[in-house]
């Protein structure tokens, strides 16, 4: 079952065009990486899917409705109830601590839950650092914070632009770990990245060019290949 569906979306700055007839589906429960250099539309096409923009042409199906059409309030509804954000810079409130970071996603929502908010920080291994504030708080820490917060109104559909960009290989570990569970629960991930070894954990891998869509790989498909020895 499609969760999201792309169809034909292009998006034009003034002369410049970011996406050129940008046709792609996600299944419910799968992990899809984008990838692509640097003005390929990677972050472009996060923002369309965020509901944080809007398509010049083309249509965005998320959970049966076509965002695309949707007017910005209804917009900012549906990124709140539908979409768990994780950036790279983190965006945590500096003087807020860990648990009050994840509350205010809450507060947005519905209502702020302390121990709903704690058990999101647990799941994270992020229990013991409730109180502290980001200035406390290791670059990955941070970023648990952050999937904690993205979590806590149970998204349907997880989306994270370069998730991994400001982490020692031992914290990406620890994140990429996070999104494994999370997969394995049933989650939805979008992620867009610029490392193909965290592309690699993905089912599906989109590789974008100039604002188009030069190939999907397989990457299940890629690993039993290289395993074999075609690749």
């Amino acid at each position: 079952m499609d969760l999201l569906e792309l169809r034909d979306i292009s998006k034009t700055y003034g002369s410049l065009k970011a996406l050129r007839d940008v046709n792609l589906t996600v299944r419910k429960g799968e992990w899809l990486a984008i990838m692509g250099p640097s003005g390929s539309g990677k972050t472009t096409m996060m923002n369309i899917i965020g509901c944080m923009d809007k398509p010049s042409t083309g249509d965005v199906i998320l959970d049966g409705v076509n965002i695309a059409k949707e007017s910005s309030k209804n917009l900012t509804t549906t990124r709140r109830d539908k979409i768990g954000l994780i950036f790279q810079q983190f965006h945590l409130v500096k003087y807020l601590s860990a648990l009050e970071n994840v509350m205010v996603a809450q507060y947005y929502h519905s209502m702020p839950d302390e121990k709903e908010a704690l058990e999101a920080l647990d799941r994270v291994g992020l229990a013991d650092r409730a109180r502290h504030l980001p200035s406390q708080l290791s670059g990955g820490e941070q970023q648990r914070v952050c999937i904690a917060r993205a979590l806590i109104n149970y998204p349907m559909l997880i989306l994270a632009d370069e998730p991994t960009g400001n982490l020692d290989e031992a914290n990406e570990s620890m994140v990429l770990e996070i999104f494994k569970t999370l997969h394995r629960e049933g989650s939805t991930l979008v992620v867009v990245t610029h490392d193909p070894e965290v592309a690699e954990d993905a089912q599906r891998t989109v590789v974008l060019e100039h604002g188009r869509v030069a190939r999907i790989i397989d990457n299940e498909e890629a690993a039993s290949a290289k395993k074999e020895g075609v690749l």
